[in-house]
């Protein structure tokens, strides 16, 4: 499904292109550096805009949108890469229209003459209100700029806290908001009779719409329900939480290797975990297996307690297990062991008819977590394959080949560290994986 995500940004970012260029065919007659200078701030401009609408979009979970893009998580992916397209082209348009004013100032270039300003009589009313609202736009658009570099750059900084993420990361709604009043006064007035303006007006209608949904808390909204912690279980050696939570009306169910949005604390906010339960309707609790990897999961064993009540929104995502193959190989590397859990509770309520190996790499394996796993794989069926890094070495495509001899007529279902996923996808595919046959979560929500 990366390749849909690919397909999508390329296809939006070459069609919006291409609508530019075809509002800009009649070129000015004296192209020079100004000309150029003013066709690549328009140009810029609409990119950058562009792309932080259908980000806007994104960050509602628009759920209709999983089927084509493979998921949530990719469509964060993607999320992620428009926001970067945005960045490089609000620098790009920054850097456009300062960089000359620099060189003239030192002396690089020679200020060019002013063209003939219209004549105000000739223009229409709404022309001459947005004229006379060129300088505040202008304004705004500079400062806000320095505002969303410094909020997409905290984004992408994997040490920046979670809770500090999401909530700085609300603050680009307000600044979209301020850049949309940029973008309507500064767009080329005659773009907006023209296919790339009308583009461009649903845009940021759509943007504008997603980022008043934002602000007011109105994501997910719908798909949360509250639950009450009822048991728990830790494994101090793995750092490991399994919680079983029972949730009230309104949850309409979830397929195993599906996640949700869940909320211990309100201050803390909404994090994402898989779930690694099966559903029933007639027993409507829901697990989920934790892993202590920062300063807020660390600290969940300690500040969850039977009786804790919870937020759950979901579910989300279409790493559900669903081919024709024959047979499935399914890779869980560490905590990314839970969608099978998940898979194989289900599968020992209603067994299917695919042979199922599945692999678990993990750095250690607590007594009891491995015969808990060993149960649940009886139960569903399913051939385990436990491999402890310091006892059995690294999981290699090499290993997996020789302990399922028919792999190229399976299915590959990988959920792990990305690096680990991707290392073992370009070593099957060499070896002969069918393309499209590695199925890969990309739980990585920033």
């Amino acid at each position: 499904m990366l390749r849909n995500i690919k397909l999508s940004l390329w296809g939006f970012l070459i069609g919006l292109s291409g609508l530019w260029i075809l509002a800009n065919l009649s070129l000015p007659e004296t192209l020079n550096f100004k000309a150029i200078r003013d066709l690549f701030i328009q140009y810029s401009g609409v990119i950058a805009m562009g792309t932080m609408s259908i980000a806007m979009v994104l960050a509602l979970r628009p759920v209709w949108l999983e089927p084509w893009l493979g998921g949530l998580d990719k469509s964060y992916r993607l999320h992620k890469w428009l926001g970067i397209s945005a960045l490089t082209g609000s620098v790009l348009h920054w850097l456009a229209k300062n960089v000359p004013h620099w060189a003239i100032d030192l002396g690089l270039m020679e200020r060019g003459a002013r063209g003939p300003r219209p004549d105000p009589a000739t223009l229409s009313a709404a022309q001459q209100f947005f004229n006379e609202l060129r300088k505040p736009a202008e304004f705004v658009g500079e400062w806000v700029f320095y505002a969303v570099v410094l909020l997409i750059a905290l984004a992408l900084i994997k040490r920046f806290p979670y809770r500090l993420f999401a909530k700085t990361h609300k603050l680009l709604a307000v600044a979209y908001l301020a850049l949309v009043f940029h973008t309507i006064v500064l767009l080329d007035f005659a773009a907006w009779t023209k296919p790339l303006g009308i583009f461009m007006g649903l845009l940021l209608l759509a943007g504008t719409v997603s980022a008043v949904l934002v602000l007011t808390n109105q994501i997910g909204k719908k798909r949360q329900v509250e639950g009450t912690i009822e048991t728990q279980l830790h494994f101090p050696q793995m750092k490991v939480l399994e919680t079983s939570i029972l949730l009230k009306d309104g949850w309409k169910g979830h397929k195993s290797g599906q996640f949700a949005f869940v909320n211990f604390d309100a201050k803390e906010g909404q994090h994402p975990f898989t779930i690694a339960s099966a559903w029933n309707a007639k027993d409507p609790h829901i697990t989920f297996i934790t892993k202590g990897l920062g300063d807020y999961t660390d600290l969940l064993p300690e500040q969850l307690h039977s009786g804790n009540k919870v937020n759950v929104e979901g579910p989300y995502g279409c790493f559900t297990f669903d081919d024709n193959k024959k047979r499935q190989i399914w890779i869980g590397g560490g905590i990314g062991i839970t969608p099978f859990i998940a898979r194989m509770k289900q599968l020992a309520q209603h067994q299917g008819g695919q042979a199922i190996d599945l692999f678990h790499s993990a750095t250690e394996l607590a007594p009891e977590a491995l015969e808990k796993l060993t149960a649940d794989a009886t139960a569903a069926n399913v051939t385990l394959h436990v491999m402890i890094d310091s006892r059995d070495g690294f999981l290699t495509g090499e290993k997996i080949r020789n302990a399922v001899p028919d792999w190229q007529s399976a299915s590959f279902w990988f959920c792990g560290p990305a690096g680990f996923g991707s290392v073992l996808r370009k070593d099957m595919s060499a070896n002969g994986l069918p393309k499209g046959a590695f199925h890969q979560e990309l739980f990585n929500m920033r």
